[in-house]
């Protein structure tokens, strides 16, 4: 039951979880650029991939489809030991998980499609120090959420102005107090190449079906000309 209220929590709409005064922030999605997404791939695996599966993508997909060779994906991307044909299961299992978050981290692989780019983009930008939770953080985005921040050292340490309206207390800004390894600048970067590659995984076909798409309305468009003056050919005596 736990592990079924966890997940029906963490698919809840975005609308409600953005609760707060704070804007969803706008991602930057290029399916073009191989290059982000490869280092989005990188970033999942050094910082996600720990406790977040994305089973329904493989390392051999990655390379396929970012025009990358085998042995450099296993080299700059893979954890050490996979094989290019393993899919990106998690390190964590069940009984840890369990321990240490009361239930096991989802899978990943759909999250850009259930949530939005633009949800992703701002949920891993929004943690916030807060003294009292057991993780040392809250997030702006979603509320109480177990999940620490993993990009604390990359971003450092953010706290939330607050407002009150209408009798409640709403965060109208996050503010950096202590600044990480990488400038504000270079951490949206940075943020921005792992949403992409979550995009990705969330449908690897995406830009052929946009293509494709272009295809099928031009003949869907042929067929309703050929079939009104198929219709008029038939109606003519009548009309």
């Amino acid at each position: 039951m736990k592990k079924v209220l966890y997940t029906l929590l963490f698919l809840l709409p975005f609308s409600v979880l953005a609760s707060s005064g704070v804007k969803l922030e706008s991602a930057d999605i290029d399916l073009t650029d191989n290059a982000s997404l490869e280092r989005g791939a990188h970033h999942y695996v050094t910082y996600c991939l720990g406790c977040h599966s994305a089973k329904h993508m493989r390392y051999k997909r990655i390379a396929m489809d970012l025009q990358l060779d085998e042995d450099e994906i296993l080299k700059n991307v893979a954890p050490f030991g996979a094989g290019i044909y393993d899919p990106m299961h998690s390190a964590m299992n069940q009984h840890d998980a369990e321990k240490w978050y009361g239930t096991m981290p989802p899978d990943l692989s759909l999250i850009a499609r259930s949530r939005g780019a633009d949800w992703l983009y701002s949920y891993l930008k929004g943690f916030y120090s807060e003294k009292g939770k057991p993780t040392g953080v809250n997030n702006v985005v979603f509320k109480d959420v177990a999940m620490p921040n993993v990009f604390w050292q990359l971003q450092g340490t953010q706290e939330a102005t607050t407002k009150t309206i209408d009798g409640q207390e709403v965060i109208t800004e996050l503010k950096l107090v202590e600044p990480g390894q990488l400038s504000p600048k270079e951490f949206d970067k940075t943020i921005n190449d792992l949403v992409s590659f979550l995009v990705y995984v969330g449908e690897p076909v995406q830009l052929e079906r946009q293509q494709m798409g272009k295809y099928v309305l031009f003949f869907i468009l042929m067929f309703i000309v050929l079939a009104y003056l198929l219709k008029k050919e038939y109606w003519k005596d009548i009309h």
